[in-house]
């Protein structure tokens, strides 16, 4: 067995190694087609209609809300590894065949949208096992090291992915990246088959009682704790992380830049996510305290990126926001999981998602509506207040805490 320390510790697991190539390959795949997906609508299928592109997010990310509670039921019931096959198998198909409509020309906007809720159907299945299969590779030890590294793959691929996707258009067109992104989830398919699947460390399965759907509410409900982190998800996920709004319309309407200088500041936003990653993976456990932290910085990031002159400021809050951002998603990641049983996790982290990605059909709407008649720099102003808000959230949920752990006076 090889030995890792520090902040790769989780890659001292060969299973861990082997899903960690194949996640990368995907992930850069993703952000291929995500990039080219939203530039497709705002510069080819529309005349920089903001709202379009939040109609594609909205469309994606509903079913995160729509298939509750069955998308969580699904990662604590079935054989994780089988059923994370199935959906990037369906995920893989789908990029496919929106690449050859879009190569063919036959492409029109409401087919991009109907893929958008296909593709986020299928992926809503597939966070929660995805998010919680961590803990079969690596165990509950490194489980928060393993979630930061995730996350480090994801916005290593967000640096890579933006760029790439910004040369194929200029120099091959919008529909490859498409078909890029199709043949990336055959990576994944191939890291889930080579699993030694006698190292997996299996958990208890939750039994398929009456109720059983509805348990994962029941249970958030009961953890205070819980519930302020949703919150936060919740002001942060439906009105703060709208970055492709924000991005493609500072970069279209207000910098006048074309799609390469559009992919690149995605590349420079995940310089920023990756360093907040990788502070997340040499923290050895989770802390509420973190929350409020990345909440505040937010908040600031997003006013400086509202006020920036010119190109370059704005990409440098871009990584501000990027490091805040992913402080924020990855210490509820792992602190979720870490205080949850280990047959709820699924339904857990089902309900994490689907409030943080699932608050976009919301948000996105509302942020695009404001980019379209206020200005792209008004939508950031959105985000701002989001992020301030959830730290006030966070500072209040801390007060009751700390107020909860102080014995009370004797008499």
């Amino acid at each position: 067995m090889m030995r890792f320390t520090g902040m790769f510790r989780a890659l001292g697991s060969a299973n861990y190694r082997i899903w960690a190539v194949g996640a990368l390959v995907s992930n850069i795949g993703t952000w291929v087609q995500r990039t080219a997906q939203y530039w497709l609508v705002l510069t080819q299928l529309t005349h920089h209609d903001a709202s379009a592109v939040g109609l594609v997010m909205a469309l994606q990310f509903a079913p995160q809300l729509l298939f509750l509670p069955w998308t969580g039921f699904a990662a604590d019931h079935f054989n994780q590894r089988r059923l994370l096959m199935a959906t990037q198998a369906g995920l893989g198909v789908l990029a496919a065949v929106l690449g050859v409509l879009t190569i063919t020309g036959a492409v029109q906007l409401w087919q991009v949208y109907v893929f958008a809720f296909l593709s986020g159907s299928v992926a809503a299945f597939d966070g929660p096992v995805r998010q919680t299969f961590v803990a079969e590779l690596v165990g509950d030890a490194y489980l928060a090291n393993a979630v930061a590294l995730n996350s480090t793959s994801f916005n290593a691929a967000r640096m890579i992915g933006p760029g790439i996707a910004g040369l194929m258009i200029a120099s091959i067109g919008t529909g490859w990246a498409f078909l890029v992104n199709g043949l990336s989830f055959g990576a994944v398919l191939l890291s889930l088959a080579f699993l030694r699947t006698s190292a997996l460390h299996g958990r208890a399965r939750a039994s398929r009682g009456k109720g059983s759907l509805l348990e994962g509410f029941r249970y958030t409900w009961a953890r205070p704790d819980l519930k302020a982190m949703l919150v936060m998800l919740f002001l942060i996920g439906t009105f703060g992380l709208n970055f492709p709004i924000f991005i493609s319309t500072m970069a279209v309407s207000v910098f006048h830049t074309d799609a390469r200088g559009y992919g690149l500041l995605s590349s420079i936003m995940a310089i920023g996510t990756i360093v907040g990653a990788l502070l997340a993976a040499s923290q050895d456990r989770p802390r509420f305290e973190s929350l409020l932290l990345g909440s505040a910085v937010f908040g600031l990031g997003c006013t400086l990126a509202a006020f920036a002159t010119g190109y370059g400021w704005f990409a440098v809050t871009l990584v501000i926001i990027g490091v805040s951002a992913l402080v924020l998603t990855n210490t509820t990641n792992s602190l979720m999981q870490l205080t949850t049983e280990p047959a709820m996790r699924g339904r857990v982290m089902a309900l994490r998602l689907g409030i943080a990605l699932g608050g976009t059909p919301i948000g996105a709407p509302i942020v695009g509506w404001v980019a379209n008649h206020a200005g792209p720099r008004w939508s950031l102003g959105v985000g701002a207040a989001a992020g301030f808000a959830a730290a006030i959230v966070g500072v209040l949920a801390l007060r009751k805490q700390v107020h909860r752990a102080t014995p009370a006076p004797m008499a």
